[in-house]
Parts: structure tokens; sequence; C-alpha cells
């Protein structure tokens, strides 16, 4: 029975890796707020001046920082390949890598949205409020083309576990119907 309903409804549910692609972008916008507010918090705390510490130790403010944005996109695309697999049902690994193609997608529309508008539209380089990271840009180009793969490559792997972790549920299920 299981192996008929999966003919005929598996396969990639496009519905659900949205679904499950707006989930993994809500949580890393809210991890990410939480990220920051904690790492305000700590310099308020301490009365440091966040400028001055990142530029006395940026390594180590890199490295923090980095790590800390794995986790979240490791968490956040976890938690949208589960939604998408558990709304999908079926090959819940195809539905993870779904979510990853929306984001893929979306990353893609709005690179070229952004190239075609030019500077014109760029509304937070004219703004001089925020603050700025106390590196030159040019030399952050090798790191972040890794930065970019390992991006990549955490929020896949995190959305194809996730999807797997998400059907699972509907296979307890299953093995339970056939119990009775």
């Amino acid at each position: 029975m299981t192996a008929q309903q999966k003919r005929r409804f598996g396969g990639m549910k496009f519905g659900s890796a949205f679904f499950g692609w707006v989930t993994a972008t809500g949580i890393s916008v809210l991890l990410i707020a939480l990220l920051t507010a904690a790492g305000a918090g700590v310099g308020i705390a301490t009365q440091t001046d966040p400028a001055a510490l990142a530029a006395q130790s940026s390594s180590t403010v890199g490295l923090v920082g980095g790590i800390g944005l794995v986790l979240i996109l490791f968490v956040s695309y976890f938690c949208g390949g589960y939604v998408a697999g558990r709304m999908a049902r079926f090959d819940g690994a195809r539905q993870g890598i779904a979510v990853w193609l929306w984001a893929v997608i979306v990353a893609v529309v709005l690179a070229a949205l952004a190239a075609a508008a030019g500077s014109r539209f760029n509304v937070l380089g004219s703004l001089n409020s925020f603050p700025r990271i106390p590196v030159d840009e040019g030399t952050l180009t090798l790191g972040g083309v890794i930065v970019l793969v390992a991006a990549a490559l955490i929020t896949l792997a995190g959305a194809v576990l996730g999807g797997a972790t998400g059907m699972r549920f509907h296979r307890r299920i299953d093995r339970a119907a056939l119990d009775v």
C-alpha cells in the first residue's frame, strides 16, 4: 500500500519545499537577530566599543561570527527541510534539496535584480549610520568565496537531513497502520 502511495504521490513537491524555504528563512532571521542582540548585549555590558574591539581582534570576531553563522544556517535549513519532509510525506531528502533550490533560485533572482538596478537603489549604501567592518573589501574576495561555498554546502546538508527526518514521522505512522 505504501509503495503505491509513493508512486502516486512521491517526488519533489515544490509547494511544500517553498514553505520549507519560508521556514528556513524565518528561522534564520530570528536566530541572527538573537545572536546580534546577544553580541550587542555583551558589548554594552562590558562597556566596550564594538568597532575598537573588532579592530583589535578581527580574527577572533570573524571566527566566532563564522561559527555562529554556520550553526544558524544549519539549524534553519534543517528546520526548513523538516517542514517540507513532513508536508510532502514521501522523498524527504528530495524535499530538502527542493528547499535548498528555492533558496538558490531566490538568491539568483535577487542578485539579478540588484545588478539590473545598480547602485541607484542601494539604500543601505547611502546611509552612513550603519557600522562598517574595519576590513578593506578587496581583501575579502577569497574569504567571501570560501564562506559562500561553505554556506551552500551547510544549508544543503541541513535541508537534506531535515527532510529525511521529517519524512520519518510518516514512516512510523505507516508501520503502525500495517501492524493493526
